[in-house]
């Protein structure tokens, strides 16, 4: 073999150290995802957990300690019934509005939509 021959995972000089998937680590081969077992066994065990219900206290929670819980906020005015997204006061009537709870806006048409609203995510509250 000569020593121009090409290597069959990769280049032998200058090729980028690769790291584990879980933790950033080097790992110890080229086709190695992990540097441990113990992060492999972890990895595992994160795919194979069941998907968390959505529970609306600790979003709020996780909201708060970011500072953007009122991002996520809908808000209604008492007198128009119109819906704000993170504004606490009504435009047209220039009254403090009620927070009805966590929401966004639709991706599809725009509407302001409350978490609870929604009917494939049962919140827990």
């Amino acid at each position: 073999m000569s020593a121009t021959s090409a290597v069959r995972d990769g280049s032998r000089d200058g090729s980028p150290a690769l790291s584990c998937v879980l933790c950033s680590r080097a790992v110890p081969s080229r086709k190695a995802r992990y540097c441990s077992r113990a992060c492999q066994q972890r990895a595992y065990r994160l795919r194979q957990a069941p998907a968390a219900e959505p529970d609306e206290r600790d979003l709020r929670q996780d909201l708060r300690r970011r500072g953007t819980v009122v991002a996520h906020t809908i808000y209604e005015c008492p007198a128009c019934e119109a819906r704000f997204l993170a504004e606490r006061r009504c435009e047209d009537c220039n009254r403090f509005c009620r927070a009805l709870g966590l929401g966004g806006r639709c991706p599809d048409c725009d509407t302001l939509i409350l978490l609870s609203d929604l009917p494939e995510l049962e919140v827990l509250i």
